[in-house]
């Protein structure tokens, strides 16, 4: 059995509080990964214990998915339950979520959304917000939105290789409106073929959500500062 959590955790028990939160979210007990994220954040700022804390355990949780220790169901259920606990420490329209950078995730012109889905909770877990502009997304209506909204950070997600040879276009397109804005891709194309990702002029290569979880964590930082 788990020791009980300290109501004022140290240095020495973040390592256990990581381990713990972990246990619980993939075990999908809501209510103890609360606790946990409750005590250890008493006395810290929202985006300092997110940080810390939440993002940390979910990029573990990726990493072990693709390591195949995990379930592709429990890094969902991990990334929402978090989302969800986020939501109340850091809930949207709040002023440290306000100075972040505008971001976007699109699926094109498919319409697979699990993965979608599960990249969408792991970044508003990690205190991102996030506009979906959903699935089966065409390319021009994906240019004319993310100009319109004046996204910063885009995020396309391919299914099929034909799509992903098509976000070609959409990234030239909207770098040529937008020359600051970073494109990250993903999919299973470009798991398929490492260098892909290159052939569409995109910024970087999401393979996980762990992994982009990081690529978005860079990319608001220069773009923030």
């Amino acid at each position: 059995m788990r020791p009980e959590i300290p109501d004022h955790p140290g240095p020495d028990t973040s390592s256990l509080l990581i381990s713990d939160l972990e246990e619980a979210l993939l075990a999908v007990d809501r209510v103890r990964a609360g606790r946990i994220i409750e005590a250890t954040c008493a006395a810290s700022s929202p985006v300092s214990c997110i940080e810390t804390l939440i993002v940390p355990v979910l990029e573990e949780i990726g990493e072990k998915w693709e390591q195949g220790q995990v379930a592709l169901s429990q890094v969902y259920m991990s990334g929402r339950i978090s989302e969800e606990i986020v939501a109340t420490m850091l809930p949207p329209g709040s002023p440290e979520r306000i100075t972040q950078p505008k971001i976007a995730i699109a699926v094109l012109e498919d319409h697979h959304t699990l993965g979608k889905r599960i990249l969408l909770a792991v970044l508003r877990a990690g205190g991102y917000e996030v506009t979906d502009y959903g699935a089966g997304v065409t390319v021009d209506g994906l240019v004319e939105r993310v100009i319109q909204d004046r996204i910063e950070i885009l995020l396309i997600s391919t299914l099929m290789l034909p799509a992903a040879l098509r976000a070609k276009e959409a990234v030239t397109r909207i770098k040529e409106a937008m020359p600051e804005a970073r494109v990250i891709v993903g999919g299973a194309p470009f798991r398929f073929d490492a260098d892909l990702w290159k052939e569409t002029g995109a910024d970087a290569v999401g393979r996980s959500a762990s992994d982009t979880l990081a690529l978005v964590r860079g990319m608001a930082g220069a773009v923030v500062s």
